[in-house]
Formats: C-alpha cells, structure tokens, sequence
C-alpha cells in the first residue's frame, strides 16, 4: 500500500520507536496523530513536528480507548492506518515477594491487552477504507526471550500471534495487517537496565531499526519501503530479515 497522503495514529509515538515512526512517517506527507500518557513528551514531539497532532491517552485504559476512538473519528474521519506502538519494559523477577499481583500484570495491560482493544474499537471505522492498515508492534524478544523481564517478553509472543490470527481474519478485507517485531533497541525502554543486565545482548539504535533494512527477494529499503511493499512480517534479528 501506498505511505503518502494517508492519516496515522500511533500509540506511544511520542518516544522511541514510535518517534522514530512519526519522523519518518510524517516527512512523506502523511497526517500523523499520536497518543501517550505523558504530555510532556507529546509536546516536545509537537515542538519537533509541528503538523502532527496529540491526544493524551492510555491504552491500558478500555475507558480512556473509547474516548480516543470519538475524539479521534471526528476530527479526522479519513484515519486508514493504525500503528499499535505503546509499551513498557520492567525488570522482573518471579521470586520477589514484593510485587503485587496487580503490578507484576501491568505490562499485560499496555503491551498485550491494549493494542488488542485498540483493534477491536478501531477496527469497524478502518474497514470503511479504500485502503487501510494495522501494524502491531511486537518484538524480537517474542521468539528470543530475555530472562529478566519474563512478562514483557510473553507480552510481545501474545502479540504476534494475536497478529498473525487477525491478519488471517482481515483477509477478505481491505485492511492490510503488518507486525513489526524489532530486536533490543536502543530506547527509553532498555535505559532502565543495568549493564550487567545487558551483557552479551546486541543493542541497535532506534533510527538504524527505522531506516536501514537488508534486502531480500528482490525487496531494497527501509522498513517503510517494505511495508509499502506488503511485507506483512518484520522480524529483525541483528542483521535483519525480512518474512513475507
């Protein structure tokens, strides 16, 4: 599909992989909304991308989905492409008596629940498109977990097979379906880990991740060419691969 002229909510687009997204994607003539939780970093998106528009949201949140959903349709009924980024990454350790049952499940909330129900609500207003597009991300940690953060990781799996399930559901559709699924990135998310808890493990930088991709079947790029081109998997190990 097409990347140019279209409108695109991005969760999470206000840091990491979803800034990167929003750089990328708006520099090709799309509208470009995001949401997060924290408005400070919105605005300093908004600063860095004036065009884009912000709404401050939680996708843990069924209420808070809702909300977006009617704030969102009505101020820009030509959305055709939602971008499923919003995440968390936390250190977690079974045996710490410590955590709360309610604590050690939030990542399920934001990571797997979330972009689920995002699906699910928005889904009905992308099938009115001509052309429309979902992308989930999940993570190279999906099939590579990594012991310390056993929850993010399960999260991320759910994640891609929930992708792969709603790619086969949608494809009598008009609505293409794509995971990404990067390796350990270089983002806010792994800056709360210690070097130790990192040793031996390939950080890539974020904006390497979004504009450097190998080729494969004929396929040159980045990872915007290949979504243009209906990859519908992006799984990236340290070199990169692309799956269609």
């Amino acid at each position: 599909m097409k990347l140019t002229s279209n409108t695109i909510l991005i969760t999470g687009g206000a840091s990491g992989i979803g800034y990167e997204l929003t750089k990328q994607l708006a520099a090709l003539g799309n509208t470009i909304l995001i949401t997060g939780r924290d408005q400070a970093k919105m605005d300093r998106a908004k600063a860095a991308f004036p065009k884009i528009h912000t709404f401050r949201s939680d996708v843990s949140d069924p209420k808070a989905i809702a909300t977006l959903y009617e704030e969102v349709t009505k101020q820009f009924p030509e959305l055709n492409i939602l971008i499923n980024n919003a995440g968390i990454m936390r250190e977690i350790n079974i045996h710490d008596k410590a955590g709360s049952l309610e604590d050690i499940t939030r990542e399920i909330e934001i990571n797997l629940s979330g972009p689920i129900r995002m699906v699910k609500q928005f889904l009905p207003h992308l099938k009115t498109k001509s052309e429309a597009a979902i992308m989930n991300v999940s993570s190279g940690l999906a099939f590579v977990p990594l012991p310390i953060s056993p929850v993010y990781c399960a999260t991320k799996a759910g994640l891609h097979s929930f992708t792969e399930s709603l790619r086969v559901q949608l494809k009598n559709t008009r609505v293409k379906v794509f995971d990404l699924a990067p390796p350990a990135t270089q983002t806010e998310l792994l800056g709360a880990f210690n070097s130790e808890d990192m040793k031996g493990v390939s950080i890539m930088k974020v904006e390497d991740m979004v504009n450097r991709r190998p080729t494969r079947r004929g396929l040159k790029g980045n990872l915007i060419d290949y979504a243009s081109n209906e990859v519908s998997q992006l799984t990236h190990t340290r070199g990169g691969e692309a799956i269609e």
